[in-house]
Formats: C-alpha cells, structure tokens, sequence
C-alpha cells in the first residue's frame, strides 16, 4: 500500500490492539477500549466502521463473531505519521527536525552511537551525496 489511509488518533487506539494481536472479535475490540479509553459501545462501532471504510481494518465472519484483521501495518502508519508530520511542523526539512529534538533531549551514549552508526550508512548509501 502506497498510501496509507489517514487515521485519527482515536481510530489509532483501535489499530494499536490490532497490530499487537490478529485478529481479534469485535467484542474482545470492545471490552479493551471501554477499560482503556472510557468509551461507549457505539463510539468503538463507529470507528472499526471508519477504518473499515478507509480500508486499514478487514474483517471475516466466524460464526456469530466478526474477527477483525489490520490491512496497514504499524511500519507503514509510523511512516506515513512520520511524513505528516515532518511536512506540517518543519515544512519538509528532516535536519532541522532532528536538530530541534537534539537539542532538546538528553541522548544516552549507546542513542548517540546508534545515531552516528545510522548517519554513517546513510552516507555510504547515499554516493555523491
């Protein structure tokens, strides 16, 4: 899937228990959300409707149950997140992006490693760059 459909944050609550578990009946999507998030039967209903219909959810009939399974993975929603994000605050400029959070976060040694070892490949991967 090229683009991922938007979901809302709320909506994103759904699809976190679907990408930790497959599939899972909407009664078992129900009883978790109303536990965690203090919502309603109907409000659930009304968002597995809506990421049916942005196709992120399919479902399959089980019997009397319906068993609810991802079409986005957490992988391509982090993207696509990642993107929005980057062009809404930092109008599409990556450097100062993590420029910012670098001066604002306290990074460990092994962050600071694992980044150089990233910007390393990167500029191996990337030639004439």
């Amino acid at each position: 899937m090229n683009n991922p459909p938007r979901i809302s944050e709320a909506e994103s609550e759904v699809m976190k228990l679907l990408w930790q578990k497959e599939p899972l009946s909407a009664n078992e999507i129900i009883e978790q959300l109303k536990q965690q998030m203090d919502w309603s039967d109907q409000t659930i209903k009304t968002f597995l409707n809506r990421l049916l219909k942005k196709e992120a959810i399919r479902f399959e009939k089980a019997g009397r149950n319906y068993l609810y399974y991802p079409l986005v993975s957490h992988d391509e929603y982090l993207k696509s997140e990642n993107k929005t994000f980057l062009n809404r605050v930092y109008n599409g400029a990556v450097g100062l992006m993590c420029a910012k959070f670098l001066e604002e976060e306290k990074l460990s040694d092994a962050d600071i490693e694992q980044l150089q070892q990233l910007l390393e490949k990167m500029k191996k991967d990337e030639p004439g760059v």
